[in-house]
């Protein structure tokens, strides 16, 4: 039995992991806080865990041997650094920081400790990002052109973040809003495809101002260093997301439409993009019970690290910066 602590209950998240916690065996949640009690008492209640007044309650507690931060991002700082310190493996709800410099902080914190971490990029082990990421490297595409990825949904239309969830909505506690929340899941994938960036800008709308002090809508460039010109689209205006992602080469393509994959490629037998293709790998578990299975002495869990959460932070950041400055911003990881 692996004793865990659960350090912080804000974020939206919270709920589908508890669902993911409490069949499992391995897995015993020891205690819970929250800087707000109510909140940790209703989430220890439903984990059969005790909440706790007091951080140092975790940290000084040999028999925890991970935490689950999923508080506000604007605490991820204090709380990661802390965790480190303590030799606590860490999962860090995404994004790590509010942008290069504290997400660089916890960085350089959690690979001086040691410690396992991961973070919820939970579209890595979609079986047809598996898949693409596999072409990319045997060069599938040829000389890769072009690479659109699209990550979103109809949050703000529907209240999503009305009530307990309105942190969120706020920029100085989340550090983005719609473009960066539901972004940060394609840039990873589009990072993990690619490689890194050179600069990059953006354009943000308020959509439909249910949330005014934020965001809800976004386009952003990306100019990667081997010479692919990206775009990502995120927003929580879309009542639906039929085409998620479009890789054009001079080789083949690569079209996600309506969770299909259509794939084009004259370096691969079969692939003349007409129907669906569907050889693909199997999916990989949840990201985070990805980092369960981690915890508990699996071996080889493909987790994410924390220089490359860092990373994504630094281009976020980056992209906001040139919606704001209407500029190309260059990305640098600060270290």
């Amino acid at each position: 039995m692996t004793d865990v602590a659960l350090v912080g209950c804000a974020h939206i998240h919270v709920p589908g992991f508890i669902k993911r916690l409490q069949p499992r065996p391995d897995i015993r949640v020891r205690a819970v806080w929250d800087h707000e009690p109510a909140r940790a008492e209703k989430r220890a209640a439903e984990l059969g865990a005790l909440a706790v007044a007091e951080l140092d309650a975790i940290w000084n507690d040999p028999a925890i041997t991970a935490a689950i931060i999923c508080s506000e991002t604007d605490r991820h700082l204090p709380l990661v650094l802390a965790g480190a310190a303590a030799g606590k493996h860490l999962f860090v709800e995404k994004p790590l920081g509010l942008g290069a410099a504290d997400a660089s902080q916890m960085a350089d914190a959690i690979e001086r400790a040691g410690v396992l971490f991961q973070t919820g990029y939970f579209q890595r082990g979609n079986p047809i990002h598996l898949f693409l990421r596999e072409q990319v490297q045997h060069g599938a595409f040829g000389q890769i052109t072009r690479y659109r990825q699209s990550n979103c949904h109809a949050g703000a239309l529907n209240g999503l973040f009305d009530t307990e969830w309105r942190w969120m909505a706020d920029p100085a506690q989340a550090g983005v809003g719609g473009f960066g929340d539901l972004g940060t899941h394609a840039l990873d994938i589009m990072l993990w495809l690619l490689g890194e960036v050179e600069s990059v800008t953006a354009s943000l709308g308020m959509g439909t101002a249910r949330y005014p002090a934020c965001d809800e809508t976004g386009e952003g460039l990306l100019k990667f260093k081997n010479g692919v010109i990206g775009s990502l689209a995120a927003a929580w205006d879309d009542i639906a997301d039929p085409v998620t992602l479009l890789i054009s080469g001079t080789q083949g393509q690569a079209a996600v439409f309506k969770g299909q994959l259509y794939f084009q490629s004259q370096r691969v037998a079969g692939a003349d993009g007409k129907t669906p293709w569907t050889e693909l790998p199997a999916a990989w578990p949840h990201a985070f019970d990805l980092f369960l299975d981690a915890v508990t002495g699996q071996p080889d869990a493909p987790l994410v690290s924390a220089r490359e959460a860092a990373y994504r932070s630094a281009v976020m950041e980056a992209l906001y910066r040139g919606a704001e400055q209407g500029t190309w911003v260059p990305v640098r990881e600060e270290r």
